[in-house]
């Protein structure tokens, strides 16, 4: 599990340093940037919470990767299917919009492997 905690770590820290060099001076609404610091707060906060695994802690990291898996399914395919709504900050679009699907993939198999392992170390 110590290689899903370093994934998750990194994740939550890439979307939430990406978010605020996306967001930095271009004029975003908070409500739009920080629900990238909340996902990315709550999968650092489970990474931590699994140092000590219990089951409500393999609860948690699984809804964080969850949590992730969800937010960046409609960031994702906004931008790939409605790409003219998309503010993409200081960012170039199609850069931004490959970053949000690796994290997009990288929090669905986190979140898949989150659950396989949580049943195997019972």
């Amino acid at each position: 599990m110590a290689w899903l905690r370093i994934i998750a770590a990194l994740l939550a820290l890439s979307l939430m340093i990406g978010e605020a060099w996306r967001s930095w001076g271009a004029g975003r609404p908070v409500m739009f940037w920080m629900d990238d610091m909340l996902m990315g707060a709550m999968l650092l906060a489970g990474a931590w919470l699994m140092g000590r695994p219990s089951r409500a802690r393999h609860a948690f990291f699984a809804a964080a990767w969850g949590v992730n898996a969800g937010m960046l399914y409609g960031s994702f395919f906004g931008k790939v299917f409605a790409p003219e709504t998309t503010n993409a900050g200081n960012f170039d679009l199609g850069l931004l919009t490959v970053l949000v699907g690796l994290a997009f993939a990288t929090a669905v198999a986190g979140m898949i492997a989150s659950i396989i392992l949580a049943r195997e170390e019972r």
